[in-house]
């Protein structure tokens, strides 16, 4: 372990924080530069879901590196880009008929946004200018993705950079009991407040990620949001980037919501990252309608955004490797059927902890290979532990000296606040769950006890 980033030239995130040095990574599991292992609870960050170190990856990255690694994507295309572009559109809900590629997922959110502003424009719309977005909610670092997400800790020092966007309050049945039409009626409020012919798009999560931990919203919340979005003439961007390809269960989290027809409910723009290279080259997209794309088109503008590193043939070549061994190994039918044995596997490791640890263990909620752990002062009256506390921080220091990697987040009730969450790759096996289940009951009660103190 680097016990001191002094030493070392890199601009760290956070300073002065040892990291240990990994020299090697197979299927679930990290190891550093002394052979300790590490079973990566949470695919890095909601990243890896088909393992570490997976050799078909690894060739065709080779192979493309070796015909063209790089090409401009404003004066060329390739292969790899074509052909993940037509995988893509054959997976996404009906409508969905055109794919933008970029470099992470802030940055698909970014020109998912700039989109919605630009058909507008093209639409003779140009004072359709507002963004609405959810609280507690995160869409990235870039300054409008940053903008539109509700992370204070994240905006405090950029505030003045950053456009207002009006925010609703997100789906979060631990903390908001709430009709499911309860949520859906707050974007028509606040669409109407704004004005309908001043707001350009409504942008959300399926199913929250980590700012409400994998809270699933009501049955028919989507259907509502889509019927509002058209009356008002609205897009709906539907930010997939953490839960597109499997993670939830379904390629795409939004096939879990149905309208009234029993058909999925389609977004006008939908965003990738993560699992759609499965961390092994950067790479992340948009799919939109060909209506939006022609209405820009007919307008005699070519779409205002672009990136050196869009459409990258060898990164594109990364992410149709992996979404074909996903296919392959039918892995979105894993993630839904081992995520059911997780998430058994967490309730019944609840039962067993002492009762001290277990009063601290307000929620856990999840589906497919997300899930999360809702930590709390009180269970009765779910008060969150105070933000001073920094028991999220310390319980995921305390996993990662037993050799479990997972993710916190903070501050998604009223600034205080602990989660964690759990997204292995669907590759695991039901004997790495029960030691993914073990290693975290060991965090809970050594953070508990104050035993997890370095």
């Amino acid at each position: 372990m680097r016990t001191s980033l002094t030493a070392s030239h890199v601009f760290y995130r956070k300073y002065d924080y040892p990291l240990p040095l990994i020299v090697r990574a197979a299927g679930p599991y990290l190891f550093d530069e002394h052979g300790k292992r590490y079973l990566d609870g949470s695919g890095g960050a909601m990243v890896c879901n088909i393992g570490h170190g997976v050799g078909a990856i690894a060739d065709a990255i080779a192979d493309q590196a070796r015909s063209v690694a790089y090409i401009n994507g404003t004066a060329f295309t390739s292969p790899p880009v074509e052909a993940l572009a037509d995988l893509l559109t054959t997976k996404a809900p009906p409508g969905l008929d055109r794919a933008y590629f970029l470099s992470s997922g802030s940055e698909a959110v970014e020109a998912a946004l700039k989109l919605a502003r630009h058909y507008h424009v093209a639409s003779g719309e140009p004072q359709r200018r507002y963004v609405i977005a959810q609280t507690p909610g995160y869409h990235g670092n870039t300054l409008l993705a940053l903008a539109a997400s509700a992370r204070t800790s994240y905006r405090t020092v950029f505030d003045p950079w950053l456009l207002d966007v009006l925010m609703i309050d997100a789906p979060y049945p631990y903390r908001r009991t709430l009709d499911e039409h309860a949520p859906a009626s707050a974007l028509e409020a606040a669409i109407l407040a704004a004005g309908p012919e001043n707001v350009a798009a409504f942008i959300a999560e399926p199913i929250g990620g980590s700012s409400t931990g994998a809270s699933v919203p009501p049955p028919g919340y989507f259907a509502h949001v889509r019927e509002i979005c058209d009356r008002y003439g609205v897009l709906f961007v539907c930010d997939e980037v953490l839960t597109g390809a499997g993670r939830t269960g379904t390629y795409f989290a939004i096939e879990h919501f149905r309208d009234a027809a029993g058909q999925t409910v389609v977004p006008d723009i939908l965003t990738m990252g993560k699992g759609l290279n499965g961390g092994y080259a950067p790479l992340s997209a948009f799919l939109t309608r060909e209506a939006i794309v022609e209405r820009i088109r007919a307008s005699g503008a070519n779409f205002m955004h672009a990136q050196t590193y869009s459409h990258h043939p060898l990164s594109a070549a990364a992410a149709l490797a992996v979404q074909r061994y996903i296919d392959e190994n039918a892995l979105v039918e894993r993630a839904r059927t081992l995520g059911a044995v997780l998430g058994a596997t967490l309730q019944r490791m609840r039962k067993t902890l002492p009762s001290d640890a277990a009063a601290i263990v307000g929620d856990i909620r999840g589906i497919g290979m997300l899930w999360a752990l809702e930590f709390v002062a009180d269970r009765t009256t779910r008060a969150p532990f105070p933000r001073a506390d920094h028991f999220a921080e310390r319980f995921v220091e305390t996993a990662k000296r037993l050799g479990l990697v997972l993710w916190p987040n903070t501050g998604h009730a009223g600034g205080d606040g602990d989660l964690v969450m759990i997204a292995p790759p669907f590759t695991i096996t039901p004997a790495q769950i029960d030691e993914l289940v073990g290693l975290l009951r060991e965090a809970i009660i050594a953070t508990v006890t104050g035993r997890g103190q370095a």
